[in-house]
C-alpha cells in the first residue's frame, strides 16, 4: 500500500538482507496489480547515499553533545594516568575508564577499547588488554565514551611508570608534531587528504631522524616505505558512530577526496609503531604510540575539543607520584 502508484522508491539497499526480501516481495506484489491500475515505483535509490551525506555536517546541538563526551572520555584518560602503576593487569587500567565514563553519566563505551601495554602497541587493533603492564614500558589507551547516541574517540600513549625514557620522549614528540600538522591543516575547502599527508610528511622525517629509514622525505612519502612504522590514515569521520556515516571522496567522475567545511567532525590521529627487527636501534624496539583528538571543522579553520593530558610535561605531571 505505501509504495503503490509511488514514482521512486528510496531503500537502503544491502543493508539487512530481510528488508531487501521484503521490498522485493511488495514490489512484486504491486506489479501483479497492473491490470487493476496500479503501479509500482519506476525508480529506486539508496538512501543512505542521501542521509550519509547529512550526517556529515554535525548542527550546534550534536556539537554540544560531542563536546560533552568528549569531556567525559577525557577525564577517563586522565584518571587511567593518575592510576597506572607497573604490575598492573591492562583490564585494570579499562576498569578505570569504564568507572569514570559511568560515574558522569556517559551510555558506556561506544567501541571496544584498547588498552596495549608494551609492543602490544604495535598492534593496531589489540583489544585482549590481559596483559601485565611492564615497568618502563609506554602503553597506549584508545577509548571514548558514547553520549546520548555521539561517540568520543581520544587516544592516549603515556609511560607505565609515570615518565618518559629519552628513547620514547624522541618518539612522542615526533607524533605530537605530525598530529600538529595535521591539526594545522585542517579547515574548510582543504581535501579530507590534506591532513594526513601534512602528517605523513612530519612522520618520515622523524623516521629519518631515528635512523628508521634514509632517504629524502619525498622518495619515503612516495615510495610507501614509511607504511611499515605508519600504516593506517590519519582519522575518520566521528558522530553517531565512532567511524560515523559519510563518504570520502566526491560523488563523480574521478572520486576526488571530499572537501571539508565547517560542521564537519573528525579525529585526528598520527601514530608510530616499531616492531623489533634487526635494522631498528634496540632502544625503540617495541615502542607504540598514537595521539589522537577530535577536531570540528569551523569557518575559521577547525577546534579541537579533547583535552586529556597531551604533551610529555601535562602526562608527567598527572602522573607524579609524590
Amino acid at each position: 500500500e505505501l509504495i503503490a502508484d509511488r514514482s521512486a522508491l528510496w531503500h537502503s539497499i544491502g543493508h539487512d538482507s530481510e528488508w531487501d526480501a521484503r521490498i522485493a516481495a511488495a514490489l512484486n506484489a504491486v506489479r501483479a496489480q497492473g491490470r487493476a491500475g496500479r503501479r509500482a515505483p519506476r525508480e529506486i535509490h539508496d538512501l543512505r547515499a542521501v542521509l550519509d551525506g547529512m550526517r556529515l555536517i554535525k548542527d550546534d546541538g550534536e556539537i554540544d553533545t560531542m563536546r560533552r563526551a568528549a569531556a567525559i572520555s577525557a577525564a577517563g584518560h586522565a584518571r587511567a594516568m593518575r592510576h597506572c602503576r607497573p604490575g598492573m593487569a591492562e583490564y585494570e587500567l579499562e576498569a578505570e575508564l569504564t568507572h569514570e565514563f559511568r560515574r558522569r553519566g556517559a551510555d558506556g563505551h561506544a567501541y571496544t577499547p584498547i588498552v596495549a601495554g608494551g609492543a602490544n602497541a604495535c598492534v593496531l587493533h589489540y583489544v585482549e588488554n590481559d596483559r601485565v603492564l611492564p615497568d618502563n614500558a609506554l602503553v597506549l589507551i584508545d577509548a571514548g565514551c558514547e553520549l546520548d547516541g555521539y561517540a568520543a574517540d581520544i587516544t592516549r600513549t603515556f609511560p607505565v611508570n609515570g615518565r618518559f625514557s629519552p628513547a620514547q620522549r624522541d618518539c612522542y614528540e615526533i607524533v605530537l608534531a605530525a598530529q600538529q600538522a595535521a591539526i594545522a591543516a585542517v579547515r574548510p575547502g582543504a581535501s579530507f587528504m590534506a591532513y594526513h599527508d601534512a602528517a605523513v610528511r612530519t612522520l618520515a622525517q622523524g623516521m629519518v631522524d631515528l635512523k628508521l629509514l634514509t632517504g629524502s622525505i619525498d622518495s619515503i612519502v612516495e615510495s610507501d616505505a614509511y607504511k611499515r612504522f605508519y600504516m593506517h590514515r590519519t582519522g575518520h569521520w566521528l558522530g553517531l558512530d565512532v567511524h560515523d556515516a559519510g563518504e570520502y571522496k566526491e560523488d563523480r567522475e574521478g572520486g576526488e577526496w571530499i572537501r571539508l567545511a565547517a560542521g564537519m567532525t573528525l579525529t585526528v590521529e598520527p601514530g608510530l609503531y616499531i616492531r623489533p627487527a634487526a635494522d631498528v636501534p634496540h632502544e625503540l624496539h617495541g615502542i607504540g604510540i598514537r595521539i589522537e583528538d577530535d577536531v570540528v571543522v569551523t569557518t575559521g579553520g577547525c577546534e579541537v575539543y579533547t583535552d586529556a593530558p597531551k604533551s610529555v610535561a601535562e602526562i608527567e605531571e598527572v602522573m607524579r607520584r609524590d
